[in-house]
């Protein structure tokens, strides 16, 4: 075999090895894109922990057709990227949502956790806060009925220290 052939089956294993392990994958339509900006968009995903990369398609293809994923297989057409998103959802839609205008790219699709979304659902996974920010509201809702259970609680013995302090003080 050649050592191309040999290449493209590594890359195919590479692909599919990023696609397993990410928890959201994103294609991207980068027609139009300049290497100034393609650039900034590389450093902000890295720093996101994320990965971006242009592939070929047909690589792509037979990566998820190795996973067992053929929902994408009408949509891998075009000037696509494919960007992985390791630690959370949400990292690279937010990177790309934020310089997308600017750059002049798009999201097209993807898959969260192994399930295919839309550009819109991807536009709201982007808009979502992050991980810890949900976290602390969820505490924070868990929390409120205690606190307010606790203030309902305490009024009566407060009203009559108030009252007493009242009586003291006359």
């Amino acid at each position: 075999m050649s050592q191309n052939f040999e290449n493209k089956k590594m890359l195919v294993q590479d692909i599919k090895d990023k696609i397993s392990r990410a928890k959201s994958v994103i294609f991207v339509d980068y027609k139009g894109i300049n290497v100034a900006n393609d650039t900034d968009l590389r450093n902000k995903m890295r720093e996101a922990g994320c990965e971006y990369h242009v592939y070929k398609n047909r690589l792509v293809k037979l990566a998820l057709d190795e996973l067992k994923i053929d929902c994408l297989d009408d949509k891998l057409q075009g000037t696509l990227a494919v960007a992985f998103s390791f630690d959370g959802e949400t990292e690279a839609a937010n990177v790309l949502d934020k310089v997308s205008d600017k750059a002049g790219i798009s999201m097209k699709f993807g898959l969260v956790n192994g399930s295919f979304v839309d550009d819109a659902a991807l536009k709201a996974l982007a808009n979502l806060p992050s991980k810890e920010v949900l976290i602390a509201q969820l505490l924070g809702m868990l929390q409120a009925p205690a606190s307010g259970l606790c203030r309902v609680l305490n009024g009566p013995v407060s009203g009559l220290a108030r009252c007493l302090n009242g009586i003291a003080t006359k």
